[in-house]
């Protein structure tokens, strides 16, 4: 959808950390009962309908997992002009495939098939040169009022939160467009 929108529309897409849940540890946590009871209850199917409308597999999952070092390695991505091939692949190993970014294996193999130097990118990542950057865009979202992932901040104005279908966005887009004319 994101590529569909920079198609049609003159956006840019920047991926930013928020944190969740900023007390989840680093191995990670089980997904309290109340959340798996929403989930079995149908709150995901929109997502799985969204994923199958792309083409793409939704699987859910029954962790929350620590996302620290993922955000970090997007940094490192950023800085080398991938954040948004490393963003897609990260979303890819954990929604479709399974696996916890929290762990090193998976995120070297990420940067890896994105094109990066995976050791470099650990190495950074461990002497935490990201570790700043990443906790200023966290306050800097929790100061605009972000609850909830994932939230679209258009303009530093606007606000799409959620998983939304294609047509929000236009109609957003649309309306912005007709503000800045006037």
């Amino acid at each position: 959808m994101v590529e569909r929108l920079k198609k049609e529309y003159n956006v840019e897409v920047e991926w930013r950390p928020y944190y969740l849940r900023p007390d989840t540890p680093p191995e990670g946590m089980e997904l309290p009962e109340y959340i798996k009871r929403a989930r079995d209850n149908g709150s995901e199917e929109r997502l799985r309908l969204m994923a199958e409308m792309h083409g793409m597999e939704f699987r859910s999952t029954d962790r929350i997992y620590n996302t620290r070092l993922a955000h970090e390695a997007t940094e490192y991505a950023r800085e080398h002009g991938k954040a948004n091939k490393f963003h897609r692949i990260v979303f890819r190993k954990v929604y479709v495939e399974g696996f916890d970014p929290a762990q090193w294996e998976v995120l070297r193999s990420v940067a890896e098939e994105a094109g990066l130097d995976a050791a470099d990118m650990q190495s950074m990542v461990e002497a935490g040169k990201y570790t700043a950057e990443v906790a200023g865009q966290v306050q800097w979202a929790q100061r605009i009022g972000v609850t909830g992932v994932p939230t679209y901040v258009i303009n530093n104005k606007y606000a799409i939160v959620g998983a939304q279908p294609y047509e929000v966005f236009k109609n957003a887009l649309g309306q912005i467009e007709k503000e800045l004319k006037s």
